[in-house]
């Protein structure tokens, strides 16, 4: 399957660093959701967490057997760091950073920023997460 589809994808925690999540939507064409996928980080920052989203995201891509796609992050540092705009400094993310360009491989991707309020589903499926988790 060639079509692009939209992945949005959003991490937190509760805390910085403190408990966290990552979570990713696939989106068709209308907008409809056809998978989701959401992991419990343990103890991690934000923008960990956000790396940690485009893996699980990147997991949506090959389950889903596309080999391209567009993906959609509120985080405008990472969005910039995967986009080779900006330098990726802390050991931690540059440890992730490391993960998504090998989890790339033979994919076509773009990156876009977005603002929180047009990454709501992504947001939702971070809070479902760390609700189930921390009760």
């Amino acid at each position: 399957m060639t079509t692009v589809r939209r992945i949005h994808c959003d991490g937190g925690s509760r805390g910085n660093p403190g408990p966290a999540a990552a979570g990713s939507v696939l989106l068709d064409q209308a907008g409809d959701v056809v998978d989701s996928a959401s992991e419990f980080l343990g103890v991690a920052t934000n923008n960990v967490a956000e790396y940690h989203a485009v893996i699980l995201g990147i997991g949506l891509m090959r389950a889903h057997k596309l080999r391209e796609a567009d993906f959609y992050l509120d985080s405008q540092l990472v969005v910039r760091q995967l986009n080779g705009q900006y330098k990726v400094k802390h050991i931690d993310m540059k440890r992730k950073y490391d993960e998504v360009q090998v989890a790339l491989a033979g994919l076509k991707v773009r990156f876009h920023h977005v603002l929180r309020a047009e990454n709501t589903q992504a947001d939702a499926a971070v809070n479902d997460c760390l609700d189930a988790q921390l009760g």
